[in-house]
This record gives C-alpha cells, structure tokens and sequence, in this order.
C-alpha cells in the first residue's frame, strides 16, 4: 500500500509540472538545444536550434534559417527537416526547427499557424545578439502547409500575433520552401478553411517589391500543388525584379522532399541546390564537402 501510495503522489506530482491543458511535449534532438519562443493554447512552444561546430555567439553573426514542418495546418512534427537542419549547421548556418500550433493539438486555424510563424521569426530577431545570429540574414523555410507558413513570414503582411514586440521584424528575409501551400486562393488549397480572408493570408497575392529571395522545390505529380502555381509565383516574383528559382522534379508526388519518400538521390541533391541558393546570396560560402552530404543523409533509396 506504501508503494502504491508513493507511486501515485510521483504521477500526482509529475502531472502537476506540465502546463495546464498541454498538448504538445518538449522534443529531444541530439546536437540542438531547446527554447520557448511562446506559450499559447495552453502550451510552450519550441524552437530547436542546431549550431555550426566552434559557434561562438559572443563573436560571430551567422545567417540563419527557421524550418516550418508540414501537415495540412493539421499535425505534423518538428523532426521533418531535422536532417536539413543539421546539414545546414554543418555548412555554417543556425538551423532551427520550430514548433506551431496546429487544429489537431490545439484546435486552431492556418491564421494561428502564421501567427505563431511570425512569432518564431521575431523571437529569433529579438535574441540574434545572443544567439550569434545576424538579424538581416533570417531566412524561413518549411514543406507544404509548412511552407505557407515559412511564405507567410516574408510575404504577407499583417497576422502576427498582439502580444508580440511589434518594433522587432516577423519578417524572413529569404525562403527555402518546399511544395509549398502558397495559392489560398478560389483555385488554390485550404480556400474552403480560409475562405474569409484569403487574400490577407495566400502568398501569392501578397507579392510585392519587398518579398524576399525564394527558392522553390515542387515534383510534377503533386497533387495539390500545380506546377501552373509554381510557374505563376515564379514568374511574377521575377516581374517584380526578385531572385526566384524554381526547380521541378519528374513525377515526384507531394512530399518527395522528404528523404524518407523521395530517396536519397533526390534528397542530396536538394541539398545541393538549398545549398548554393544560399551560397548566391552571401548566407553560406563555398562548396559543400562530399563528406557533409553523405552525414546528413541515412542512405535511404527510393521505394
């Protein structure tokens, strides 16, 4: 009975440390480090930051990039781009994966998504001091809805949450996005879930002058997103004078950035060409080492 009893005050005692109503738990990614960004719903949510090896925040001013997992506005999980992330640190970049609230854990809206994407991108602006980061070289990055949310930041204007610094940008100043949600239009995806103010949050009809440098990965059987979109978005961000690439893969489906779908082929070479985007654009310099590709990849073929 003394047993039992003990045992049940450490349940008690356990439960009583987590955040009331949470629904989310902290992850453990080996070589990152873990930090709140914010609490809402109910619960703490997570940045995951992947350092270069030898980084010295007191000194250095590195670019950084902060990768939005996908999921439909849904679910999902911060480990989607955990192996981009830490290929990206080895290269000299701060990697972070961040954590969003999602319909699923928090019974939220793709507005809430943006919101806490814009927080994310503010929390890590407002701590680029002490993270060693350079505050103008933030770029944002994130696969299908994850994607949109990674547009939103450097797109689309307004949504960010009240209870940030609004004197501190949300805004990424590049994208590294992968068949990304970035039509919320009539025609696009998720119109019929944002369909009261879908022209406050698509991406593509948010571009102006001031939207970043992009590069997007798409394959040419997605079944959500056209490549007649891709086209669009390219062509229009470069009718307005900004560098924007856009690389298709052949009868590639959604997802097949992943190197778990689309194999380590496909994924390495994503890599490389994330890689030298970055490069054109002063946030990495020179040339990846076979040696760093081969770490950041678990060798995985195409099914």
């Amino acid at each position: 009975m003394t047993r039992l009893l003990a045992t049940i005050t450490s349940i008690c005692l356990l439960v009583s440390t987590l955040p009331a109503g949470a629904k989310t738990t902290k992850a453990n990614y080996p070589g990152a480090t873990a930090e709140i960004y914010k609490h809402a719903s109910g619960d703490d949510l997570y940045l995951y930051i992947f350092n270069p090896q030898g980084h010295d925040p007191a000194k250095d001013k590195r670019a950084a990039i902060v990768f939005f997992f996908g999921g439909g506005w849904n679910g999902g999980s911060t480990g989607q781009f955990k192996q981009h992330a830490a290929y990206l640190a080895s290269r000299g970049m701060v990697a972070i994966l961040a954590d969003y609230r999602v319909a699923s854990r928090q019974k939220t809206t793709p507005r809430e998504c943006v919101a806490d994407g814009k927080s994310a991108l503010r929390w890590v602006r407002e701590h680029a001091k002490q993270l060693g980061i350079d505050p103008n070289r933030i770029a944002a990055g994130g696969g299908s809805a994850g994607g949109h949310v990674a547009a939103a930041t450097g797109i689309v204007k307004g949504l960010d949450d009240d209870a940030g610094d609004s004197t501190v940008s949300s805004k990424a100043n590049a994208l590294a996005l992968y068949n990304p949600v970035y039509d919320n239009g009539p025609q696009g995806y998720g119109n019929s879930r944002v369909k009261d103010y879908w022209k406050e949050i698509s991406p593509l009809h948010n571009l102006d002058k001031s939207s970043p440098p992009t590069i997007v990965f798409l394959g040419t059987k997605d079944k959500l997103i056209p490549v007649t979109t891709a086209k669009k978005f390219k062509a229009t961000m470069q009718a307005l004078g900004i560098k924007s690439e856009l690389h298709l893969y052949q009868d590639q489906p959604h997802g097949f950035f992943n190197e778990g779908k689309g194999g380590s082929e496909i994924f390495l070479d994503i890599l490389r060409k994330t890689d030298a985007f970055f490069v054109t654009i002063g946030y990495l310099k020179g040339q990846p080492t076979e040696q760093q590709l081969n770490a950041a990849s678990t060798g995985k073929k195409k099914k």
